[in-house]
């Protein structure tokens, strides 16, 4: 019996009056920080392997575009250990495993369209007897023309799928009316998602040809659907169990899918356990990245920077299938205003082909491609007009001068962007270091330091309106212990912590009477993808649901067991009071159980309000917006165009916080990454399609050096979501990535201080060190222009000199 049956009426009492320390606001623990640290947290490479377990390992293309002649796999049979070898035919279902629309064949039939792309696996004893026999394969190509540059694609209307228009009033006539105008263009890199743990999958054949799959993924539903399609069997056969992943950032979405389904194929084939885990630079050359950008932007505008007609060409580099592509797109284009009205605009949004590797979700999900492009608009009319960046982008916020509807017509409600920006501002000392930095640059001849505040205003929502739903489910044990299923997925973000207190503040009870497992199809059906910065929204929510049923059943029984109202019954601190009669959590449901009341419940939830015409490009395709600022200081060195972050204040919006250090600790992670996206994570491929940067060896993300010397974070206080979100909190997942955009714009600032800042530096992103030197040139060579009484050259394509190779685009 519980130590809690035998305390006294005054204990429980006592008992009674604390506060809970481990429901929602709390800074509760990571439920799996100590296994993360100790190396006991069992991810999917960690699980012991079946008897009889096969490998697998992927022959992948070398040709960017290639029609296929033969394929010869006696080679590979010819080799001891080997169990089985698959093409396109010994697939017994479909052979295409797009999440969307078809496009995306689980191995190459009859042509190859990007240099990774896989043809035939192999199942031997081990990975490099696999490996081995993978290699031994006779492939013949017919080399077909690849399209590699986004900008050929976008020229030649070369699309996975159609363009796509947002329009607000008549953008070109407000452009051959605005006092000032100017053009440009961005080339935007993409990102390596680089999850410590690579795509992984291992799978057990079960009894009636059915499979239980063990998958690091965000998506077990699309991979369980995918898995009966090649296979040609029902759903409700496959089961997929997902416990931990070792960080996904969206790159666990539809990748997951592909070693799923090939192990899935061979395990039906065999009738033998199967496991794939990519090695790293099969991992980076076969699976999609963020999807590299490339702008071209026409502006007119006002003498105080307010723009007055926008045109945005936002061309998005697909790879060579549609993947997510057709909704990342969208996102781009929703979030191509940010924080700012456009006033008459028109947003174009291309989804091109190229034959790389197809693109795929990342954090943000296209939002930051799109809000990169307007920031590049604001600091070319702040140096165009001489003015101070932050206040262009001041005059242009939401709700100046009343205008507060987007581009695609949802008004911008509960609007904190100039509160946060009157608060980051007198908080990092903008103004005074602003000043101090004019006269640093003055005296210095080779190091400048440059600064930059910018805002966040992201909309949280899947685009894809059906996927806003998430179910729960919830058993109470008659000790009193609780069983917490939901269908998102853990992968190091905190999630099971945050739903878990989410439960304990309904039932008020320690969290450490909760247990969450692994998510898993066959306890949670049709989930939606852990994406779109919804984990907690949609999961907390349907958690809170069935926790709100299951509560309401007690409180209903303890009426009428103790004979008092509902309203006479309360819950606090892991005991429940009935008028004068205290008594245990665990007492009650002992007595509830053996009075047959129900103790499990399933939750739902579905996130109201939202819809978006596709049709007529207008709606209200986000519940809410969450909002941001970030101020970054950097010295460049201009002979080397070397940089380092000197100090970033960030100041972030999480309405009602359910968890503070989960949600700074997103915060500050979110931000670093966002910095390694605009600086230093450069990919670039040869000119046969290869990616060279393949490795850590040649692909930098940021490393403890590349901080902030001075990182200070700071969560908005005491604002709640007025949205009935659960607890009136806000999405932390995606928002902060925004942040680091300032440290981008900070670059350029301080080159562009080498023309007394009247001149705006072209310097895509990411800014690595190469195209900060070059962008320092450039300042130069129109400085030399100007100081020589000639006409200076263009800031955007500096006379004289070839630009930088777009390697990312």
């Amino acid at each position: 019996m519980s130590e809690h049956h035998v305390k006294s009426q005054a204990e429980m009492a006592e008992l009674f009056r604390h506060d809970l320390r481990t429901g929602v606001g709390r800074s509760v623990k990571h439920d799996s920080a100590d296994k993360h640290v100790s190396g006991e947290a069992i991810y999917i490479d960690d699980r012991l392997e079946f008897p009889n377990q096969l490998h697998v390992y992927a022959r992948t293309s070398d040709r960017a575009h290639a029609r296929i002649l033969r394929i010869d796999t006696a080679p590979c049979l010819a080799i001891e250990g080997v169990r089985i070898v698959i093409t396109h035919e010994d697939i017994p279902g479909l052979k295409d495993i797009g999440p969307v629309v078809a496009g995306d064949p689980l191995l190459a039939i009859d042509t190859v369209e990007y240099v990774g792309q896989p043809v035939l696996a192999v199942a031997a004893c081990d990975l490099d007897t696999a490996r081995r026999a993978a290699m031994a394969a006779i492939i013949e190509y017919e080399d077909l023309e690849p399209v590699l540059d986004v900008v050929q694609a976008l020229r030649e209307k070369h699309f996975v799928l159609d363009s796509h228009t947002h329009q607000r009033g008549d953008a070109a006539a407000a452009l051959a009316s605005a006092p000032h105008r100017l053009q440009g263009s961005l080339h935007i890199g993409g990102q390596e998602h680089f999850y410590l743990e690579t795509q992984v999958s291992s799978v057990m054949p079960s009894e009636d040809g059915g499979m239980i799959v063990y998958c690091s993924t965000q998506n077990p539903t699309e991979v369980q659907k995918l898995v009966a399609e090649v296979l040609g069997i029902a759903m409700h056969r496959v089961v997929i169990d997902m416990r931990r992943m070792g960080g996904g950032f969206g790159g666990k979405e539809t990748q997951a899918a592909s070693p799923a389904c090939l192990c899935a194929v061979i395990a039906h084939l065999t009738g033998q356990p199967t496991k794939m885990r990519l090695p790293r630079v099969e991992d980076m050359s076969m699976t999609g990245k963020r999807h590299p950008f490339y702008v071209e932007y026409d502006v007119g505008f006002e003498d105080d920077g307010r723009l007055h007609g926008i045109q945005l060409e936002l061309a998005g580099n697909c790879g060579y299938s549609p993947d997510l592509s057709g909704s990342i797109v969208d996102r781009a284009m929703f979030h191509a205003d940010n924080a700012y009205y456009l006033g008459d605009a028109t947003i174009n949004g291309h989804r091109c082909k190229t034959n790389t590797a197809s693109n795929t979700a990342y954090r943000g999900f296209g939002g930051p491609q799109g809000m990169i492009a307007i920031e590049q608009v604001m600091d070319h009319i702040a140096r165009h007009l001489g003015l101070d960046p932050l206040a262009v982008r001041k005059a242009n916020y939401y709700g100046q001068h009343e205008r507060n509807v987007t581009h695609y017509y949802q008004t911008v409600e509960h609007n904190l962007l100039e509160e946060i920006t009157a608060e980051l501002e007198a908080s990092s000392d903008y103004a005074e270091r602003r000043a101090a930095i004019g006269r640093f640059n003055a005296a210095s001849p080779v190091l400048k330091k440059g600064l930059a505040l910018t805002p966040v205003k992201f909309g949280i929502s899947f685009t894809a309106t059906f996927l806003n739903q998430a179910g729960a489910l919830i058993h109470i044990y008659t000790d009193g212990s609780i069983h917490l299923n939901h269908g998102g997925t853990e992968m190091g973000q905190g999630l099971n912590t945050k739903v878990a207190q989410v439960v304990a503040e309904v039932f008020q009870v320690d969290i450490s009477r909760i247990q969450i497992t692994a998510t898993n199809t066959d306890k949670v059906p049709n989930t939606s993808p852990t994406a779109a910065s919804s984990g907690a929204d949609l999961n907390g929510k349907a958690a809170q649901n069935a926790a709100q049923i299951l509560k309401q059943r007690l409180v209903e029984f303890a009426a009428r067991h103790f004979q008092v109202s509902e309203e006479d019954v309360e819950f606090r601190n892991g005991h429940i009071r009935a008028r004068e009669q205290l008594l245990s959590f665990e007492q009650l449901v002992q007595l509830a159980y053996f009075a047959q009341v129900s103790l499990s419940s399933t939750g739902f939830y579905r996130t109201p309000k939202i819809f978006y015409d596709r049709s007529q490009a207008r709606g209200r395709p986000f519940y809410y917006y969450a909002f941001g600022a970030a101020c970054v200081e950097v010295l460049i060195d201009t002979l080397t165009g070397e940089y380092k972050l000197l100090r970033a204040d960030l100041l972030h919006d999480v309405g009602d916080s359910l968890n503070p250090a989960i949600d700074i600790g997103q915060v500050e992670g979110g931000f670093i990454q966002g910095v390694g996206w605009l600086t230093c994570e450069e990919l670039v491929w040869n000119a046969k399609g290869k990616l060279v940067t393949n490795g850590p060896a040649s692909y930098k993300i940021p490393a403890v050096a590349d901080m902030p010397e001075d990182l200070r974070v700071k969560l908005v206080e005491k604002r709640k979501n007025p949205e009935d979100t659960v607890f009136h909190s806000k999405a932390v997942g995606e928002p902060p990535f925004m942040l680091g955009i300032a440290a981008w714009c900070a670059l350029k600032d301080a080159v562009a201080s080498l023309a007394d800042y009247r001149l705006q530096p072209q310097i895509d992103a990411p800014a690595t060190p190469e195209r900060v030197l070059w962008g320092c040139e450039q300042m130069r060579q129109a400085r030399a222009a100007v100081e020589a009484e000639q006409p200076a050259p263009c800031p955007l394509h500096t006379a004289g000199a070839a630009p930088l190779p777009t390697t990312n685009s």
